[in-house]
């Protein structure tokens, strides 16, 4: 088998006290049913992010999401064609499996690459059938969490708030958040765009107040395994417009150290290309991080690029 816009203060007990599930039916504490309770603790001194200045947005960073993708012995050939390739190692490049391979690819799979998660639960564990929660990614060393992706709020009907909570839960739980948000093209042709993306970064800026571990990708959802792509003159404009948020609303400082990083149909063929444009810190990447030699020229490519435009 082959892997072939003003944000409201924060409610500090809601975070402390309730969860979320993904339904029309929930109504208080930012749309959280009361009834799931959660314990969010405050994110540590200790495991602020130490970050290697590129375009003064931190590391260049790669992600390569699995999804529901692959068997034992088509991981085991994507794990030996990336340990094979030669990446640079001044980049963070995070790989994320499905959950049942997660401690495959742990024990095998060699630095500088390093371990995600598709997803976690809102809280902490409990009697939530089939979920997996943050305090169990943390207790097996996985460091990184995907939250927020296109396909869980379109099939899983996972809303703003519960995203909010999500990221805010995890990184209680000393795991560093990939945060997705993005538009669909019915929005974007309706020109919802930055109406859509300022709804999604407030409801995770509502709930946490340390973003040193979070990276936000933005994945335009009509480019996302569809082979289109937006162009990188497009992609530019909605990072600079993510980027003023983050000036805007929580400050420069965040603003500048902030990584985004964009995701939608990204190869080896347009990543270079990609990479050029100042606010694009790098790249979350589906099909074609199933081939780990394509993938390896993702990061080659796009670190690569990004460091000659800064010379």
């Amino acid at each position: 088998m082959t892997l072939s816009g003003t944000m409201r203060p924060m409610d500090s007990s809601c975070l402390r006290t309730t969860s979320a599930v993904p339904s029309r039916a929930l109504s208080s504490c930012h749309g959280l049913h009361p009834r799931l309770a959660i314990a969010s603790s405050s994110r540590s001194s200790n495991s602020t992010r130490r970050v290697t200045s590129m375009a003064g947005h931190g590391k260049f960073f790669v992600g390569g999401n699995w999804k529901c993708n692959g068997d034992k012995h088509g991981v085991k050939k994507l794990i030996d064609d990336l340990n094979a390739a030669d990446v640079p190692e001044d980049i963070d490049i995070i790989v994320a499996p499905t959950f049942i391979h997660l401690e495959q690819v742990q024990g095998a799979l060699k630095k500088p690459y390093q371990l995600g998660a598709q997803n976690c639960w809102v809280g902490k564990g409990g009697a939530f059938t089939g979920e997996i929660s943050a305090e169990q990614l943390h207790d097996i060393g996985v460091p990184w969490v995907i939250v927020g992706h296109s396909e869980r709020r379109l099939f899983m009907d996972e809303t703003n708030d519960f995203v909010g909570h999500k990221a805010a839960y995890a990184l209680s739980q000393d795991l560093s958040v990939i945060a997705c948000i993005g538009e669909t093209l019915h929005e974007r042709q309706a020109g919802q765009l930055e109406e859509v993306l300022t709804k999604q970064l407030t409801a995770i800026g509502d709930n946490i107040a340390d973003w040193d571990n979070v990276v936000i990708a933005y994945e335009p959802v009509w480019a996302i395994g569809t082979g289109k792509v937006a162009t990188p003159e497009q992609a530019q404009d909605v990072h600079k417009f993510i980027r003023t948020w983050f000036t805007d609303k929580v400050g420069t400082e965040v603003a500048e150290a902030m990584r985004i990083i964009y995701g939608g149909s990204v190869n080896d063929q347009n990543a270079g290309e990609l990479a050029r444009k100042e606010d694009l810190d790098g790249f979350l990447v589906g099909g074609a991080s199933l081939k780990g030699k394509t993938f390896a020229k993702i990061c080659t490519s796009g670190a690569k690029t990004a460091a000659k435009v800064l010379a």
